[in-house]
């Protein structure tokens, strides 16, 4: 019986090892978005914003909280500083235009003063979209100056047409030196709209990865329970051939 414990623990330790190890691997980081820094402010409220086309059907639809990561220069502090902005839903207002192969959505705040705006473009062979550009205008009043951030090479948010494209996690979209997004629960849809609805969701990578975890601890566990009823019946067995009539 001696050994049969000792099959169990060593069976329990290294099972043992290996949910820790898998439990402690940090998600990829894929090449679209990457995980967002943790930042001393709260969490932006999520915000419904609509694009409508030509004839006044929603033509873009997106829900999300957005917060704009700026470097710029402050007047009264005479230096270059950071500074970490919620966009409230509430003063927020979406306007923007739909066509064939490509789609923006203008988010104007502060009665002007603040205009991000997200392009989407359409591979209209393959149906494929995704985030191509973002732009943002701002005017506060503690700048130097009117602020401009844009970056016309992105390749962010891919999805299908007439698929929504949806990211529980929290991520940032880098835009250059002076200017990142954090994106908390998104889903947006620029293209393949029909009515006032999302179309199917296609997740990002950052909600696949931490879905994965707790499958491959579950699976690990599955694995350490086998390996002991299998040792307890191995050692039963033997335990019963010792004691044979002679």
């Amino acid at each position: 019986m001696t050994q049969i414990s000792g099959v169990y623990s060593f069976c329990a330790g290294v099972m043992l090892q290996l949910i820790v190890g898998f439990a402690t691997v940090a998600p990829p980081i894929t090449a679209q978005t990457t995980a967002a820094p943790h930042l001393e402010t709260s969490k932006p409220l999520t915000g419904t914003y609509k694009v409508s086309g030509s004839n006044g059907t929603t033509c873009l639809l997106a829900s999300m909280g957005l917060q704009l990561n700026i470097t710029f220069i402050s007047v009264s502090q005479n230096k270059t500083v950071q500074d970490v902005v919620n966009l409230q839903p509430n003063g927020t207002q979406s306007s923007g235009s739909c066509f064939s192969s490509n789609a923006s959505l203008l988010l104007t705040t502060d009665g002007g003063k603040t205009n991000l705006t997200f392009h989407f473009m359409l591979n209209t062979t393959s149906s494929k979209y995704h985030l191509s550009e973002v732009s943002l205008l701002a005017v506060w009043p503690d700048m130097k100056g009117d602020f401009s951030a844009s970056n016309q090479s992105l390749d962010y948010l891919r999805g299908t047409s007439g698929h929504s494209y949806m990211c529980r996690s929290e991520q940032n979209l880098y835009v250059n030196s002076n200017l990142s997004i954090n994106t908390f629960q998104l889903q947006v849809q620029p293209f393949g709209l029909t009515g006032e609805q999302f179309g199917a969701a296609e997740e990002c990578q950052l909600d696949e990865d931490d879905m994965l975890i707790p499958i491959i601890v579950g699976a690990a566990l599955a694995v350490l329970v086998l390996i002991v009823l299998l040792a307890y019946l191995i050692g039963r067995k033997r335990s019963h051939a010792g004691y044979q009539t002679i």
